[in-house]
């Protein structure tokens, strides 16, 4: 891949990232109903996840864990614009 190329692709992927979704497609978005195969889908990530994190204790530190994980990269600045 050329470094043209990645820098365009880059630009568009930030673009799509970026954008202000309007009140509508918002809206369209959460008002859809979830079919089966999203729901067989999100009940395996819950299965798995208590799999790996079998009791309370490890699952409040996995999101104490993760917590610091997300609040740390919020405080980045933004990117300039």
């Amino acid at each position: 891949m050329t470094d043209d190329l990645r820098r365009s692709l880059q630009a568009r992927f930030e673009a799509l990232r970026d954008r202000q979704l309007s009140a509508d497609e918002v809206a369209a978005y959460l008002n859809r109903p979830i079919s089966n195969d999203e729901r067989e889908r999100v009940l395996e990530l819950v299965r798995w996840f208590c799999r790996r994190y079998p009791t309370p204790a490890e699952r409040l530190a996995y999101v104490r864990r993760a917590t610091r994980r997300w609040t740390a990269g919020a405080r980045r600045p933004p990117p300039d614009e």
